[in-house]
């Protein structure tokens, strides 16, 4: 019988999302422990994650543990890991997605369009920031850190008149009361990986990957790496206001993303694709080929 250690986080999202997986591997005939640490993304709360690193710094400490072989695989929300892994790292399995739409939450107000004008909303998502102003210019947008509880408590608290999550981990966590609106893609599109699970382990590790192999969705690994392709040429990091989503039906991937201003001077761009894509290779040349079109499109924009 197989003996994993999986490395994850102490947020409660975090650790439903390891329990989720073990309990998975365990039904597969594996025996499984969690070991829960914080990392420096936890602690660090009073600034913006584009301020002090990005969303590696979810995932570091995780990582260390796997190189030092105290762990053998790390389970990440897909739109928390960057999109070039070190050496040494591989991305192992993705799983089934979640919602990957954006939620809108407030005690008040049941939706984004019934706020008053000059309303204060909580968010620490460039990407959200920038689709925010796109729909509504006159509103306040403040910083939003900390875990799920902590962004509902401190909205709960009236710091804020609503906030915008992610839908996945609401519903993951049997939250999904508090969901007063889903923002459509159309409206607001996802981060990349948004709503889907990745394992990450040490490259090399064979035993790990043939364990995790009945976890993999094939159709949301093609999606994300559509999605990553486009995030990873177009800078790859949380500091920019981008997103891009991507959706498969049948063989075809069809993959929409968008470069915003989160100042909100510039208006929004987007491009899209469409195509075949049997494999990952050929989901990553979609996403690359929008990317190229984004890039496109926001030189002529600042011209």
């Amino acid at each position: 019988m197989s003996n994993f250690t999986i490395a994850t986080r102490e947020s409660r999202l975090a650790l439903w999302q390891a329990e989720h997986v073990k309990a998975l591997l365990e039904k597969n005939g594996a025996s499984v422990t969690l070991l829960g640490m914080t990392t420096k993304g936890d602690q660090i709360l009073d600034r913006s994650l584009s301020k002090v690193g990005g969303k590696g710094l979810f995932v570091k400490e995780l990582e260390v543990a796997l190189e030092e072989g105290r762990a053998d695989l790390a389970v990440h929300s897909l739109k928390d890991v960057p999109m070039e892994l070190p050496e040494g790292f591989a991305l192992a399995c993705v799983m089934e997605r979640e919602d990957p739409r954006d939620a809108w939450v407030s005690g008040t107000y049941a939706s984004v369009m019934d706020l008053p004008q000059g309303a204060v909303v909580g968010t620490s998502s460039l990407r959200r920031v920038a689709l925010l102003r796109a729909i509504r210019p006159d509103l306040k947008i403040e910083p939003l850190r900390g875990n799920l509880d902590t962004r509902l408590r401190k909205l709960d608290e009236g710091l804020y008149d609503g906030i915008v999550l992610a839908a996945a981990g609401l519903k993951r966590l049997g939250m999904e009361s508090r969901i007063r609106a889903v923002f459509e893609p159309e409206q607001m599109l996802p981060a990349a990986g948004q709503g889907a699970l990745g394992i990450e382990i040490r490259a090399g590790r064979q035993d790990v990957e043939a364990a995790l192999q009945h976890l993999v969705h094939q159709p949301t690994w093609l999606a994300v790496s559509a999605e990553r392709a486009v995030s990873r040429m177009m800078g790859g990091s949380c500091s920019m206001p981008l997103a891009a989503y991507a959706t498969i039906s049948g063989d075809e991937l069809h993959i929409r993303a968008a470069w915003g201003d989160a100042e909100g001077i510039q208006p929004v761009v987007y491009a899209r694709a469409s195509g075949l894509a049997k494999n990952a290779a050929e989901a990553t040349a979609l996403g690359e080929q929008v990317a190229r079109d984004l890039q496109a499109a926001v030189q002529a924009q600042t011209r």
